[in-house]
């Protein structure tokens, strides 16, 4: 198979003035996220709320779109931005990490969960399609279509169109439209839609849980951040958390296999049976991004170990100034640094096992089971553990990680642009497919558990 879209340039530390300064944006924006709050909108019997994460992120984009306009001590240009991009990998590791040690107390209640837990996955890999094709050729979109809904369209489906059609193909095309759908608006877009969907109270929240993991680290914090924020007390909110990170880590785990086998032979398939009878033919167009062009614009920077670990302990640090804000716990307080330290010693211990192994199982797999592994009930100190990090929110963690992809977003709307509103309609449907048909089959079978 061959290597995602992105290119990595030269393995570099980041330590220079500029990197200084798009840190000290990032912290800034996780200060005033935090400061600002989580805000709920009423929609008629329903609500959404608009958790510190996603005033992180919005706060990112604007920063970097008007960076054009600001001063350039202020301002994050486009290599800033690919920076910011970089950065987003290792600090999503905090995350996992953290739910990672809140899955390895839980597992035997995640077992209550049995076939809800496995069977969910095929909602996840097939709703995109269900949701997301018919919509695109009602629209008028054609081959595109393919590309666009076969998956939610992140790294491993972008490598799977790009070595079946090749990255100028009308597929490639769409994939590559998803993928800036999800870059541009997927955490925004799946936190609304899930929130929306807690609100209502039709679905158990534990399903919806479930559904939040899309194989997407950041839409996956988004999401299950705006369901934990609606529940009644902090235990099941917890609860949220463990199960999105269970069902996300199962879908990263088996996602490129199932997409590739499974999820689009499926959607060719139904494309050929569905097109001539809803296809549509319009003036329409979706321009192509040259292959070049779109290596130009993803190229991000590949930091070394030290530039890695220095954002670990940043971004860590910032984590603990958010929790303090809206989670009243002292960053002086020695259990709270303790449980922050034994976070990034987990992502530690796992990024060093990826390595020994050759890279041949993903980072995120390894921090998941060494978090798993420290809180297991029969694990010695699990409970001291669990204690410790128990102390630091998950979302706190999600906040800073949300600041810098809000700070990379600016460098991918040119092309955006020029990908059309169906598109994006068609991007946004299949998001939302990935979700609902993964709440929807997780429901059948968890509708009593509470």
């Amino acid at each position: 198979m061959t290597a995602p879209l992105t290119v990595a340039s030269p393995t570099r530390g980041i330590v220079g003035a500029d990197q200084i300064r798009l840190f000290a944006a990032a912290f800034l924006i996780v200060f005033i996220a935090e400061s600002i709050g989580n805000v709920s909108l009423p929609l008629g019997h329903a609500k959404v709320v608009l958790l510190p994460l996603l005033w992180a992120l919005l706060l990112g984009a604007i920063w970097g779109l008007a960076s054009r306009r600001l001063p350039e001590t202020l301002g994050i240009a486009v290599p800033l931005q690919r920076t910011a991009s970089s950065i987003l990998e290792p600090a999503l590791l905090l995350f996992i990490a953290k739910l990672g040690l809140l899955v390895g107390g839980s597992l035997p209640k995640l077992a209550t969960a049995g076939f809800g837990l496995v069977f969910q996955e095929f909602g996840h890999f097939f709703g995109t399609a269900i949701f997301g094709l018919p919509v695109a050729l009602m629209l008028g979109i054609k081959r595109q279509a393919i590309g666009a809904t076969f998956s939610v369209g992140r790294e491993p489906s972008l490598a799977i169109i790009g070595e079946r059609f090749g990255m100028q193909s009308p597929e490639g095309q769409g994939v590559l439209a998803e993928y800036l759908t999800g870059t541009v608006f997927g955490a925004v877009f799946i936190a609304l839609l899930a929130g929306f969907l807690a609100s209502l109270n039709i679905f158990n929240p534990l399903a919806l849980a479930m559904g939040a993991g899309v194989g997407s680290g950041s839409m996956m914090a988004a999401a299950s951040g705006a369901i934990a924020a609606q529940q009644t007390t902090p235990e099941l909110a917890q609860d949220v958390a463990t199960f999105a990170a269970a069902s996300n880590l199962i879908t990263t785990t088996i996602g490129t296999y199932f997409t590739l086998f499974l999820s689009l032979p499926f959607t060719i398939w139904a494309y050929k049976k569905l097109e001539p009878i809803i296809g549509r033919t319009t003036k329409a167009s979706i321009e192509a991004v040259p292959a070049a062009d779109a290596q130009t614009q993803h190229e991000t920077p590949s930091l070394s170990f030290g530039a890695r670990a220095l954002t670990w302990m940043l971004v860590g640090a910032f984590a603990l100034v958010g929790n303090w804000i809206t989670y009243k716990t002292s960053p002086a307080d020695p259990m709270v640094l303790a449980g922050m330290a034994i976070i990034v010693g987990t992502v530690l211990v796992g990024h060093g096992l990826y390595r020994l192994t050759g890279a041949k199982v993903p980072a995120v797999i390894w921090v998941s089971l060494v978090g798993m592994l420290l809180t297991f009930p029969q694990f010695p100190f699990a409970a001291q553990i669990a204690a410790m990090t128990g102390k630091i929110n998950f979302l706190a963690l999600a906040t800073p990680i949300l600041a810098f992809a809000g700070l990379s977003i600016a460098k991918d709307v040119p092309a955006f642009r020029r990908l059309g509103w169906r598109i994006v309609v068609t991007s946004l449907a299949a998001n939302a497919g990935t979700f609902i048909g993964a709440t929807l089959v997780a429901q059948f079978f968890m509708h009593k558990i509470v």
